[in-house]
This record gives structure tokens, sequence and C-alpha cells, in this order.
């Protein structure tokens, strides 16, 4: 008798194309990406659709589309493992996101921390969108029947609202979608800004040393760190209250597989300065490669187009499979195709 082997779970995550990821990403985000492909059915999209609440530069959008699909690539996704691809190319993520819309209060919404943040941010521009990218995420996330999304403690909010549609929708027109639940990495879910510890680590930092680019120089990084805000307890110890050590540590720790108690017994001894060094050149030389194989990527565009057009047409297949279902239950007369 045959044994049947275990569905493996579906994980969906995305990453919006403006701005270059910071190291905050890749250690939070990007890096379990391609880790878990082997896994984990993966679903990784950039989300160029949810990059139109802010005003954009139609030919600067388009390349910083094709620059952040090379760089998740460069970062170590397997375009044959996963699927991966650019959301604007798979129409049902915005035409689940309006049936969705319909079955989520204006309460929920007017609730969301995001919406309330980015409002302040652009007090000329808040627009429907703006309010409804909860709604669009949602559809993004139920689309793909999506088991796990990997998200930070900022994050859960978003998905929150995600479950609380599915299951609304669910109680109304029968079973229809899988809940989601959260995948939270064990390390690396939240970096902090080097300006600033308490805040997280952001692209969108106006104090370009309170972050690192993927893309930096190594000697961009090493002055970034050199300049790093520290504490004023000469201790290289981890402990509470220890702002800038305590994130200097996990940056450490995240890019040399080394335990806080093995950072700590080799910095025994040594000064900030020594430890700020140490921790620029690790992060320079992780990230070397990455840069690399972005500079080859980009360079080869018809493999790009190659790869984008194939992750396309799988997850159009995908998508198409929920959103036929979803147009069944809410009454739509079936299409005739020509």
């Amino acid at each position: 008798m045959e044994q049947q082997t275990e569905r493996k779970k579906i994980i969906f995550s995305g990453i919006q194309p403006t701005g270059v990821p910071t190291l905050g990403n890749y250690i939070g985000a990007l890096r379990n990406w391609s880790a878990l492909q082997d896994d984990y059915d993966c679903i990784y999209c950039i989300v160029d659709e949810h990059s139109l609440t802010v005003r954009q530069d139609p030919a600067h959008l388009r390349r910083q589309i094709l620059e952040s699909y090379a760089l998740i690539l460069a970062c170590g996704l397997d375009p044959q493992k996963t699927v991966t691809y650019i959301q604007s190319h798979v129409p049902a993520h915005a035409q689940l996101s309006w049936i969705l819309s319909c079955y989520t209060q204006f309460g929920e919404l007017s609730r969301m921390t995001q919406f309330k943040d980015k409002s302040q941010k652009h007090p000329d521009n808040v627009n429907a969108g703006l309010f409804t990218y909860p709604v669009l995420m949602a559809a993004d996330i139920l689309l793909y029947q999506t088991d796990l999304v990997p998200v930070g403690v900022d994050q859960k909010q978003h998905l929150e609202i995600a479950r609380d549609i599915a299951i609304r929708f669910n109680n109304a027109r029968g079973e229809t979608f899988t809940v989601p639940d959260a995948y939270i990495p064990k390390t690396g879910a939240k970096i902090m800004s080097l300006a600033d510890p308490s805040k997280k680590m952001s692209k969108s930092d106006e104090n370009i040393n309170g972050f690192i680019s993927i893309l930096d120089k190594p000697e961009v990084i090493v002055k970034k760190f050199k300049r790093d805000v520290t504490d004023s307890d000469a201790f290289l110890r981890y402990g509470p209250c220890k702002y800038g050590i305590n994130n200097l540590m996990k940056f450490y720790s995240a890019v040399t597989g080394g335990d806080f108690a093995a950072v700590e017994r080799e910095l025994d001894g040594k000064g900030y300065g020594y430890f700020k060094e140490q921790v620029g050149n690790a992060v320079a030389e992780t990230l070397l490669p990455i840069q690399e194989e972005y500079t080859r990527l980009l360079a080869d565009k018809a493999y790009l187009k190659a790869c984008y057009a194939d992750g396309a047409a799988r997850a159009n297949r995908l998508a198409m499979r929920t959103l036929s279902k979803v147009y069944k239950k809410v009454g739509f007369i079936p299409a005739e195709r020509a």
C-alpha cells in the first residue's frame, strides 16, 4: 500500500517595491523566505498595487519593481521551488479585493493603526486605497488558501483582519477560505534603528544613518555602524534597557549564527569601538554575495522576464481556483470562454 505524502503547508508573503529593503527586512523576512522554500509551498510576491497608495513616478516605479524582483531572487529564492511573481500580473488580487471589501466593516478599517500613521505622514493624500489597503492584503493572502503568513510583531493586526474577513465570509457562504495563522520567526522579527534603538529600522527613515540598505557598499555599512548610538553602560552585555548594545548583539548574532552568550565571551575585555567595527564587517561580508548576485541578475533582463512570467502563470492558475469558487458562492454567472 502506497504511503500518501503529507501536503506541504502554503506560505504567502509580499514586499513593496518602493525603496531598497533594509538589513532589518533581510534578517526579519527575506532570509527566512529562502529558508522556508524547501519545507513549504511558498508564494512570494512584489506587491506593486499596494505602492499606489502613495503617488509614484511611473517610470521610477517600473524600475523599482524589476529591481525588487531581482533582489528577492538574489537573497536566495529559487523561482523553480517557489511561485515568485509581480502582483499586478495576477488580476484576481484586485477582483477578490472588491468582493472581500463587501464583507469588511467600516469600523474595522477605521481602527487600523497603519492607516492612522500614514494619514498623518501624507495628509495631502488620504485616499480610499490607503483606507482599504488591509482588504487588498487580505485578498493577497486568502487567494492562495494560505496556511501561514510570516509577519513581524507590528504586522499582526493586518493578519487578524484577514482572518476575520475569511471567517465572516465562510460563515455567510460556506467553507471557502483557509483561515491563515501567523508564522513568526524565532529571531530577527524586529530589528531596530541604528540612530534610535527604540524605533524599528525603516527604509523610510529620514536619517540615512538609522538603517542599513541591503545594497549599501561595505565601507558605508562599517561607517554607519561606527556611528551607531550606544548606551552609557560600558559593559558589553545583553540586558534590560540596554537598547544600543542589545541591538548590536542582535545584528551580530543574526549574521554570524552565534548566540548571545558566545558573543559576550568574544567581547570580554573589548570596547564599543571594537565591537561596532566587528559588526559592520560581519554585516558587509554577509551582504556582499547578495549584492554581487543582484548586479548579475539585473543585467540579465531576459532571465528576469522569463522568471516573473512563469511565476505569474503559476500564480494565476492557483488564484483562479479560489476566485471561481468565490464567484459561484456570491452568485456571479461564470464567464463564457472564447
